[in-house]
């Protein structure tokens, strides 16, 4: 049973990652059922959410001549371009229908600064801005994070592995996730979580 040192991390559930939304992950839909009563067994939970200006520079539609998942250089390095999605206060970035009744102690945003995207939910993909969540937790007495949510291999992945570099253990339930798997991308993240010392398992095993 989870216990008051857990954290529940419920990563970018939202609209514009589902099915019919704008950078839809397959099947990203099937997870939102079980998430809520998960959710329920933890003390502490945390929800992220992308939330990016229109202009964000990941989007391809700001860089003429490109197109969503080509991949450019910006100051911080590489950055796959993407579909325009999760507009801060678009209907895309809301969070799915079936979470509102999760209670979450805090809302993460990502992605707000224009120049620059953010997959984890503690460090932007500059790798030197943080969240604060790191803090937050610690200041919690959170020892333990398990992270579930959209997408395994991008987001998902970032969050574990950075979670794992701020001194927690660190569990992603992969049933309760979905990956794009863009290249082999899947593969390549659950390769680089297990060297990082990220336990992958799956929800049925939080008894």
């Amino acid at each position: 049973m989870p216990g008051p040192t857990d954290c529940l991390i419920v990563v970018d559930v939202q609209n514009d990652f589902l099915p019919g939304g704008a950078l839809a992950v397959p099947k990203g839909d099937e997870i939102v059922a079980g998430i809520g009563p998960l959710a329920r067994r933890f003390a502490q939970v945390v929800l992220t959410q992308d939330w990016h200006p229109a202009d964000h520079a990941s989007f391809a539609a700001n860089h003429e001549g490109r197109a969503p998942f080509e991949t450019i250089d910006l100051a911080y390095g590489p950055q796959v371009l993407w579909p325009v999605h999760c507009v801060a206060g678009s209907a895309g970035a809301a969070f799915a229908d079936g979470l509102d009744g999760v209670a979450a102690f805090a809302v993460i945003r990502k992605g707000m600064n224009r120049g620059v995207d953010s997959y984890s939910a503690f460090r932007e993909a500059d790798r030197t801005t943080t969240t604060g969540l790191g803090a937050l937790l610690a200041a919690r007495g959170v020892k333990r994070v398990f992270v579930c949510g959209l997408a395994t291999d991008f987001c998902v992945a970032w969050t574990a592995m950075d979670a794992r570099a701020e001194g927690f253990e660190t569990v992603v339930l992969e049933d309760l996730s979905r990956a794009i798997d863009l290249g082999g991308s899947l593969e390549a993240a659950r390769a680089a979580m297990r060297a990082a010392g990220v336990v992958l398992t799956t929800s049925d095993t939080v008894a």
